[in-house]
């Protein structure tokens, strides 16, 4: 008889007849009322009652019963944490058992005992258990270590278990390895700080060394573990892939997207023109086709993982199209997944097909996925701009079969391809009467509207419509209003009544306010400037781009380092999922290698401009430009607004060049005396001879000069939006004062901002605030803070900076150039002694002369001028009727540059001569001082 019949009794009384059994000295006896017991307990009833009585029968060699009572012990030691210590003994008693079982139940049990008191009695044994003979014990331990340290992380760090921890990696045992990883990682996540896994070349060894043996669970602990280390090279990057590779081919579908998360990791760092990289790509696609074949819900999470993967790196599955062709019997779920894949898989080579699916999918009986079908075929036109005609015929194809929803969808797509082909609009006409849903309504309305002068009856098409004016919904009715003054402003002569009539309904029958203010807006723009109304009502029409829908590149890198994760299901980094945040670390790529990053793969340019033009910024994937899709959902990373003086970029001159000589940390320290040339007096060629004679010239503190606002974005270029702006510096903080207008017809919310990496590390040092919503036309001023503490990379011309901006209705890009001077730092003032020793030290072919002319400036007023933007005189002297101005600045990350300015009273010429340690610098410097001089 099986074991059920102990969950069949509902006797009264129960309790009290258990505790003679548990007391028996029969062990027969003792096992079934254990077994009672525990059954009682699955159930819902209350037997803690029972506590000492089943506790006494821990002390047995039966290991069915010790089991049963170690379960009991797990499930009410929290309620009885006094009773509980009575088992203490027990638990030290068998963790020296004999048989390893156990020694490993004890200490399993014990990790699973969630009481304060019990926990310093627990050390000893678990410090036993860790150093066993038997690799199951230590394996067990090792997951112990990581539940005591939930409960009390204080005590596991003094008593060393994370040190042992750490020695159990080199272990000989693969599963010791992998629980002892799975453990450190655990306690890592709650940590993030704390530098845990502290993963070198020979760990990493000894990790895939393991990888080959341990169970297919432990493989996935340590194919993690392996994805956040970071190789030093790319040939440790290529190395560590190949070795991890052969996990590709496992049965278990978490062990292959483990395994692909840690190759799509390292490729980052992989030359393209790597033999071996075209081989990875080979060996990526069979292993993703096969987790096709598993049952729905795992295909999935496959297919969303796919979907980041082919967003990623295309050429991986791009062969691979055949596989993502919906199956009669997939669910929907799965079947929209695959939709998407298919659309962003589609290529020239492929369209045909592509094609030919669709228009069979746009048959099936879900209606749901029927309008998916059509608006793929719409997405795929406007990806493959050679297929844009075929498509066309295939959704006019579809239109000729009448299907009321078929043909509502397929004109809602046909508007928006009709900006790249327009022949087909006899064919729509005839359909206008089968159109009820007001989205469709509203894109034939648009199309009559926007090629008015192709139709001959527009008017008469467009006057059916407002017959119903008042029983049409909104989106419709504005539609119909602006359809209607498009078409008044290229037939004024036909259509006057019908302009009236229209502007009548929407201003004075109307009740919407949008619409009676879209109404007012128009009356006003004909009544006054009919001009100006055909700019605004027949402006260009931007083109559409197929790239709206893909995930950010900065947010795809994220999600890349969490495939096989449910942030990868979600595409959502789990910061945005987990409550609390405990233990969310962002992750992000490692950085491309230099040829890899030339060789980039022309996928990543955005598609929006016409081949022959390159955009200002071509934002590659790799480098850019942060979670902007994420970045109002937490603090700014590079914090408040920093005193530039205090920023600690450490004394290393990131632009070439070092500054060892100059400056001793991140707070220079003059050299002793002894190291001044005791020459001094001699004359020295450029005038230096008697510096220490004079006093220097020092001006007024009055804030640096700042520019004028120039246009960065105009609204052309950004559906919109044009966004003018400056840069200022004032007492030690830099800001980028903008202006953001509104020239749309909608309201723009949601902004945000970040920088491309820049030679100087300007980040944004807080959100960019817009507090309340910017309406049509309106103008708002924003002082936005930087900070210089951002990421670091040359860019050309070394003043250039790629500013990225998000709002509601997309990402645009620009660049801008910032003027040098406002990172010259408050304390750049070099001490006389210094600045002659540096001038010499700076070998001479580092030395730049330029003229500033047209600058009728004495040598006092300059001075003044120069030093208010951070530019301080050493010292003044005049040599043969020229005044001498020795200068120094110091820039935000640590560089120093020295300058001779030469002034000639009378002479509105004069010469600048500038040293530094970064020659590169000296251009920007010497058109500072130009402006700054000149204004």
């Amino acid at each position: 008889m099986t074991d059920s019949k102990y969950f069949t009794t509902t006797k009264k009384g129960e309790i009290f007849e258990l505790k003679a059994e548990l007391n028996s000295d029969k062990k027969e006896k003792k096992k079934e009322a254990v077994k009672k017991v525990i059954a009682s307990m699955t159930v819902g009833k209350d037997v803690s009652a029972l506590f000492p009585d089943v506790v006494n029968c821990m002390q047995t060699d039966n290991l069915e019963l010790k089991k049963l009572v170690y379960l009991y012990l797990m499930n009410y030691a929290k309620s009885q944490p006094d009773m509980a210590i009575m088992a203490v003994n027990t638990f030290v008693k068998d963790c020296e058992d004999p048989n390893p079982l156990i020694r490993a139940l004890a200490v399993r049990t014990m990790g699973c005992i969630r009481v304060d008191k019990i926990t310093e009695y627990l050390c000893e044994p678990l410090r036993k258990c860790l150093k066993d003979e038997d690799p199951y014990v230590r394996k067990t331990a090792a997951v112990c270590v990581a539940k005591l340290h939930d409960i009390n992380a204080q005590l596991v760090e003094d008593q060393g278990f994370l040190d042992t921890l750490k020695d159990l990696i080199s272990d000989s045992n693969p599963m010791v390895v992998a629980n002892a990883v799975a453990a450190l990682s655990e306690i890592a996540e709650s940590h993030p700080s704390s530098n845990l896994l502290d993963l070198n070349p020979q760990s990493i060894n000894k990790l895939l060394t393991a990888l080959n043996e341990c169970t297919e669970w432990g493989q996935i602990f340590i194919l993690d573990c392996l994805a956040n280390y970071m190789p030093k090279d790319d040939r440790e990057a290529q190395s560590i892939c190949e070795r991890v590779t052969p996990r590709l081919s496992h049965a278990n579908s978490a062990v292959v997207l483990s395994a692909v998360k840690v190759l799509m990791k390292f490729m980052e760092m992989l030359s393209k023109d790597l033999d071996y990289y075209g081989t990875l790509l080979k060996k990526l696609a069979p292993p993703l086709v096969t987790l096709l074949s598993a049952e729905p819900e795992l295909q999935y999470v496959a297919l969303r993982n796919i979907n980041l993967i082919v967003q990623k790196r295309p050429e991986i599955l791009k062969h691979e199209m055949k596989v993502f062709f919906v199956k009669y019997n997939d669910p929907i779920y799965v079947k929209l997944e695959k939709l998407d894949i298919m659309i962003r898989l589609a290529s020239q080579a492929n369209i045909a097909q592509v094609l030919a699916e669709l228009k069979e999918y746009a048959t099936e009986v879900d209606v749901d996925f029927v309008r998916k079908a059509v608006r793929a075929i719409g997405r795929c036109a406007i990806k493959v701009e050679q297929s844009a005609e075929r498509c066309v015929s295939t959704l006019l194809d579809l239109i000729q079969t009448k299907v009321n929803y078929v043909v509502q969808e397929a004109i809602v797509v046909i508007k928006d391809i009709f900006r790249k082909y327009e022949s087909v609009i006899a064919t729509l006409c005839e359909n206008l009467d089968s159109l009820d849903e007001p989205e469709a309504r509203a894109a034939m309305i648009w199309i009559v509207g926007e090629y008015a002068e192709r139709i001959d009856n527009a008017d008469e098409l467009l006057e059916s419509f407002l017959e119903g004016f008042h029983d049409e919904s909104t989106q419709v009715q504005l539609q119909l209003l602006t359809a209607i003054v498009k078409l008044f402003l290229k037939k004024p002569t036909e259509t006057q009544e019908l302009v009236q009539q229209v502007l009548s309904l929407a201003t004075q029958d109307s009740d919407n306010p949008d619409l009676r203010d879209r109404g007012y807006i128009y009356w006003r723009l004909l009544s006054t400037d009919p001009v100006a109304a055909k700019e605004v009502v027949l402006a260009e029409k931007p083109l559409i781009s197929e790239e709206t829908d893909l995930i950010e590149p900065t947010l795809l890198d994220e999600l890349i380092c969490y495939i096989g994760t449910l942030a990868s299901v979600y595409h959502k980094p789990p910061s945005a999922f987990v409550e609390g945040g405990r233990g969310v670390v962002h992750k992000s790529l490692p950085p491309r290698t230099a040829s890899s990053e030339s060789a980039e793969s022309p996928e990543t340019a955005p598609t929006g401009a016409p081949p022959g033009e390159q955009p200002d910024v071509i934002p590659a994937q790799g480098d850019l430009l942060g979670d902007l899709l994420n970045l109002d959902l937490g603090p700014p990373v590079s914090g408040p607004p920093l005193a530039t003086s205090s920023v600690q970029m450490g004394a290393v001159d990131l632009l070439g060049g070092g500054l060892d000589s100059l400056i001793g940390g991140t707070n220079f320290v003059a050299p002793p005396t002894a190291a001044v040339p005791a020459n001094l007096g001699a004359p020295i060629g450029s005038g230096l001879s008697d510096l220490f004679d004079l006093t220097s010239g020092v001006g007024t503190l009055s804030g640096s000069y700042v520019a004028p606002k120039a246009v960065w974005l105009p609204a052309m270029k950004a559906k919109g939006l044009e966004i003018s702006g400056t840069f200022t510096r004032q007492v030690g903080s830099i800001s980028m004062d903008l202006q953001l207008t509104n020239k749309a017809l909608q309201v723009m919310t949601d902004f945000a901002i970040q920088f491309n990496r820049n030679s100087f590390g300007l980040a944004p040092a807080a959100p960019l605030q817009v507090h309340a919503p910017l309406s049509p036309n309106q103008t708002v001023e924003i002082s936005l803070p930087l900070s210089t503490v951002g990421s670091v990379m040359k860019m050309e011309p070394l003043n250039n900076l790629q500013v990225a901006v998000k709002n509601n209705i997309d990402v645009f890009y620009f660049s801008t150039l910032y003027p040098l001077h406002i990172l010259f730092v408050e304390d750049g003032k070099m001490d006389r002694q210094m600045f002659l020793a540096t001038w010499k030290d700076i070998p001479n072919e580092n030395e730049a002369q330029f003229q500033i002319r047209d600058c009728p400036l004495n040598a006092e007023a300059a001075s003044s001028k120069l030093q208010s933007s951070n530019i301080f005189t050493v010292a003044k002297r005049n040599v043969e009727g020229q005044d001498m101005l020795y200068q120094s600045l110091k820039l935000t990350n640590g560089i120093w540059v020295l300058a001779e300015l030469r002034i000639q009273p009378g002479n509105p010429s004069c010469t600048l001569s500038l040293k530094c340690r970064a020659p590169e610098v000296s251009q920007h410097v010497y058109q500072a001082y130009e402006t700054i001089l000149k204004n």
